[in-house]
């Protein structure tokens, strides 16, 4: 199990990449069956407050709940995130406390009354290699075949099981913070925290620079990573922005010892990277996400649409159309969010 710090810096990547509900669809969608995410409404995905994690195992796990529609009924996605490298096949087990723990809590709002809301179970794990599972509650049970009487008292359920092991980087698709987050983790694992994915520029332009920041910090945290080779990689990104932003929380950290990623250095690392004009930053970024949505979806974007969108510098308004791009089943449907 990793020490306190370890997993902080895990939880804390990982929020910053998959708790946004933009993120959060456009890797989902992408990831669980097509006839489960086509009837889910995408565009009222919200994330709900708290965690339903073991006690014991808050360094080893954590956890994102969502809310949404799906055939005009609630139900919920939860989104558990397995730092441990190694298969446990107990994982079923625990799934099933978190989703009785999640309809716990829905038994306390007054007025809910049956049917319970329906809860999409997803594993997302940091795996180095990739596991041979069964993903279903009865694989931890004997029985002598698919007709055994005895399966009638076992409550069933299966999870979906996205391995960071089995995706190339190319395949990882979410927003541009939810793509590199995902890449981190995945190269993390397998010690390729230096490789290109991690450091394309194209991709790195899009970034948030808090969630930037964020990244750079956990690099430095690991113990895998070369810090001069990692300070080398910086002074080449061509975002003039991000490389100035990652230098100087580079030296920060150097100059204060900051470099196993604790809090209080990640922290002040935040709060001194922070550069004027962030609104200006942040409408840039969500207009790429859109642009780049649009264009895995639909194909090359119209010249007129490209430039409808340019003339947009509200973060709010591309927030929406952000997650418009995801959902939205023609390029014609989303020119009518505009």
């Amino acid at each position: 199990m990793p020490d306190e710090d370890t997993f902080h810096a895990h939880d804390r990547l990982f929020r910053a990449g998959l708790s946004n509900p933009a993120a959060a669809a456009a890797f989902l969608i992408d990831r669980l069956p097509p006839e489960v995410a086509a009837r889910i409404d995408w565009t009222t995905l919200k994330l709900e407050p708290g965690s339903f994690v073991d006690p014991d195992l808050r360094l080893s796990e954590s956890d994102i709940l969502f809310s949404a529609k799906a055939d005009g009924r609630e139900i919920g996605i939860y989104v558990l995130f397995e730092h441990q490298s190694t298969r446990d096949p107990r994982l079923p087990m625990r799934l099933l406390r978190y989703k009785v723990g999640i309809w716990h809590r829905w038994e306390q709002i007054p007025d809910n009354r049956p049917p319970y809301p329906q809860i999409v179970s997803i594993v997302v794990a940091q795996n180095g290699s990739v596991w041979n599972v069964d993903p279903s509650f009865s694989s931890l049970f004997s029985f002598t075949g698919p007709d055994d009487p005895m399966r009638r008292y076992l409550p069933d359920f299966l999870y979906e099981l996205i391995q960071l092991a089995a995706l190339p980087f190319d395949a990882i698709r979410s927003t541009p913070d939810g793509i590199l987050v995902l890449r981190i983790l995945k190269a993390e694992r397998s010690g390729e925290l230096l490789c290109d994915p991690i450091w394309d520029d194209e991709l790195l332009r899009m970034v948030l620079l808090d969630t930037f920041h964020l990244a750079v910090s956990y690099m430095y945290s690991r113990d895998s990573v070369d810090n001069d080779a990692l300070f080398h990689k910086i002074k080449s990104i061509g975002s003039e922005p991000h490389r100035t932003a990652a230098m100087t929380l580079a030296q920060k950290l150097h100059q204060e010892g900051r470099m196993e990623g604790r809090k209080d250095g990640i922290k002040e690392g935040f709060a001194n990277g922070k550069q004027e004009g962030r609104m200006e930053e942040r409408a840039r970024s969500r207009r790429q996400s859109v642009l780049e949505a649009l264009d895995l979806r639909f194909g090359p974007i119209p010249d007129g649409l490209r430039d409808s969108l340019e003339g947009i510098a509200d973060p709010e308004k591309l927030r929406v159309l952000l997650r418009a791009a995801i959902v939205s089943d023609s390029l014609e449907s989303f020119v009518e969010s505009l």
